[in-house]
């Protein structure tokens, strides 16, 4: 079976671009592979345990027990990976339940479970509101955060970390506490998604483009530049050095291709500096020796995006699908159709859209 070639394309034509769509289907969340036959991710919030009884046969949240509920997430997972390629991930939004006076440990006791089961926990994303739903109890702190677990099959799953950042901002990773406020919300619903939340996800981990035939998303292609922010007094400093001894380009590629591993412990554990060509190694050492300690800035320099790697199969490439199992008031299909990717939302009672 043919890849994407890892290269930029360049200009090169490429196949034409499936539009998107977006499907709404009655059905349990825990048998979604009988109704759907693929998808690129799935961003979804089961009802919390205990927290509001729908009224709707199998419903999930109103089990006996904290763990009779996690067994039922457990059986939704199962069924999600069915539909989900190998380099998809899941993002479950879940918060916890007071239950006798006391929390119950609902998202621990998911996190655990997963991992026993057999999945990876890559992140556990806090989603902090400056407010929340209003809260009448006097003697405890009302909760502003909720978890959303990024939960995988592989290490190798999709991941636009450099355009997520871009767009998002606070550095070049951005870190796993989200400030995201409730949005006001008029559909009846107890706690809908925020748009912004479900759009960060999708921009973090959801292909804009997948080939039909090879079954690969492409991938963002990044270069490292020579360009520094000028706002730092230290990359200011390295780039006022860069110009007054001259240094070119091809000096700080070289410095870059060496980065920091020729000093202290890296000389040790790092073996990667002795790969490089004995010109490299000789323009590294002349930029380094004009740059003294400063030389470390062109390590961390601006990346820019080149492209896209390219299909070799002649296929049409499909929009990436969002799948929301527990699909509510049908937020996360907005916001997918928004992205320019297909949506798919499952819900046993079909809400209307806010």
């Amino acid at each position: 079976m043919k890849k994407l070639a890892a290269e930029p394309d360049r200009g090169a034509a490429q196949p034409e671009l499936q539009k998107p769509f977006v499907r709404r289907l009655r059905g349990d969340a825990r048998k979604v592979s009988a109704m759907v036959s693929t998808a690129d991710i799935v961003i979804t919030s089961p009802p919390y345990w205990k927290k509001r009884d729908y009224g709707v046969p199998g419903q999930i949240g109103q089990e006996l027990s904290a763990q009779a509920y996690v067994s039922e997430i457990l059986k939704c997972l199962h069924d999600w990976s069915r539909v989900l390629p190998s380099w998809g991930s899941i993002f479950l939004n879940v918060g916890d339940t007071y239950n006798e006076r006391s929390l119950s440990g609902v998202p621990a006791r998911i996190e655990v479970a997963a991992r026993d089961t057999g999945w990876i926990i890559r992140n556990r994303i806090v989603w902090a509101k400056d407010v929340g739903m209003p809260d009448p109890v006097q003697n405890r702190l009302t909760s502003r955060y909720e978890y959303i677990f990024h939960i995988c099959s592989r290490n190798d799953y999709y991941y636009d970390m450099f355009g997520y950042s871009e767009k998002f901002g606070n550095g070049t990773n951005p870190g796993d506490v989200w400030r995201i406020p409730l949005r006001r919300d008029m559909s009846g619903h107890l706690a809908p998604f925020p748009d912004e939340l479900v759009e960060r996800i999708i921009d973090l981990a959801c292909p804009l483009e997948v080939c039909t035939h090879c079954g690969q998303p492409r991938r963002r292609l990044v270069e490292r530049t020579a360009e520094l922010d000028p706002g730092r007094p230290q990359a200011k400093r390295a780039m006022e050095l860069a110009e007054q001894f001259g240094l070119t380009a091809e000096h700080i590629a070289a410095i870059q291709a060496t980065g920091i591993s020729d000093a202290g412990k890296a000389l040790r554990v790092q073996t990667g500096t002795g790969k490089n060509t004995e010109r490299v190694r000789n323009l590294a050492a002349e930029a380094k020796a004009a740059l003294g300690g400063y030389f470390r800035e062109f390590t961390f320099s601006k990346k820019r995006t080149t492209g896209w790697t390219r299909c070799t199969c002649g296929a049409e490439f499909r929009p990436g699908i969002v799948l929301d199992p527990f699909m509510g008031t049908g937020t996360t299909l907005r916001v997918a159709a928004a992205a320019r990717r297909s949506g798919i939302g499952v819900d046993l009672a079909l809400l209307a859209d806010s």
